[in-house]
């Protein structure tokens, strides 16, 4: 089994992202491995889906030991996102072989990294209440939270985006009350069987190269236990206008874009959103603080741990 450190060194960085902010597994993995190593877009989709398999449950993992894992929205997209992720193997292959998949795939990824990087603008421009606690006891919007669960886990199935970049983003418009180490935790342990039903979709149609997968996942594994550790005990906002930019790049990338029209337009993003929270503040619009842990500790009883 031949292994490649490039792609241990990549595997990496998108781990400790991940165990950060909860996402950029698929949404940074996948455009690496084509763009980048010029990996097959089926196959880089399948080994992708196979490493995160194994990097969610550790970052996962962290969270859960640390009671910062709202457990019902969990139970609530998981009911319809794992058979969905399954589906979407079928829809996947369904729609060609050879370079007319290669071409869906590519295609696919583009339009669901837009989406993403959509959602992310979107809600940096929504005011939240200042929340001043976890949130742990927020009671769960069923139909809402399934819905999520549905077509995030159809997009995952398709293109292995969505597990942590729509998801995430999609919660975080549904419980604005729950803190963003919460949130991060929630969608870590939500996307280990998430990823593990498309992951079993695609070993089927045997798109995996385990040489690859091996490689991501040397790197991979102890960079997701490392940002899961920050973050199950602080806040990393800043990551977020960072992590949009380049999502907004390699959307562009995937679609063709000239790489200078796609350098510019990933840079502004990226200094348009860090700046955005001073913008807000001038402009008089409330940024909420995240509490820092002793406060939480303090503002959320135990009690509220084993409700949920």
């Amino acid at each position: 089994m031949h292994v490649d450190l490039l792609l241990s060194v990549a595997g990496l960085i998108v781990g400790v992202l991940v165990g950060l902010t909860g996402m950029g597994g698929g949404a940074l993995m996948t455009p690496i491995l084509v763009l980048l190593f010029h990996t097959n877009p089926a196959t880089a989709v399948s080994s992708d889906l196979v490493t995160s398999l194994f990097m969610k449950p550790v970052g996962g993992a962290v969270h859960w030991r640390a009671a910062t894992v709202h457990k019902q929205i969990v139970k609530w997209l998981l009911v319809p996102a794992a058979p969905a992720a399954f589906a979407g193997v079928f829809v996947l292959n369904a729609l060609g072989n050879g370079d007319t998949l290669a071409d869906r795939i590519k295609l696919g990824l583009g339009v669901a990294l837009l989406l993403a990087f959509g959602s992310m603008v979107l809600r940096e421009l929504i005011h939240r209440d200042e929340v001043t606690g976890d949130g742990l006891a927020t009671p769960v919007r069923r139909l809402p939270t399934v819905i999520v669960g549905l077509l995030g886990g159809l997009v995952v199935g398709m293109t292995s985006v969505g597990s942590g970049s729509m998801i995430i983003v999609a919660l975080m418009w549904l419980y604005p009350q729950v803190s963003n180490r919460v949130l991060v935790g929630t969608n870590l342990v939500q996307a280990v069987p998430l990823v593990g039903a498309a992951a079993l979709g695609h070993v089927f149609f045997g798109h995996v190269s385990f040489d690859t997968t091996t490689s991501l996942l040397i790197g991979a594994l102890p960079g997701v236990f490392i940002g899961a550790q920050i973050s199950s005990r602080t806040t990393t906002n800043w990551l977020r206008p960072v992590l949009a930019a380049v999502l907004l790049a390699s959307a562009m990338k995937l679609l063709d874009a000239p790489s200078t029209i796609t350098g510019v337009a990933a840079a502004v993003a990226c200094v348009v959103l860090l700046a955005l929270p001073a913008i807000l503040r001038r402009l008089g619009f409330g940024v909420p603080k995240q509490p820092s842990e002793t406060a939480t500790r303090e503002t959320e009883p135990r009690a509220h741990l084993s409700e949920v």
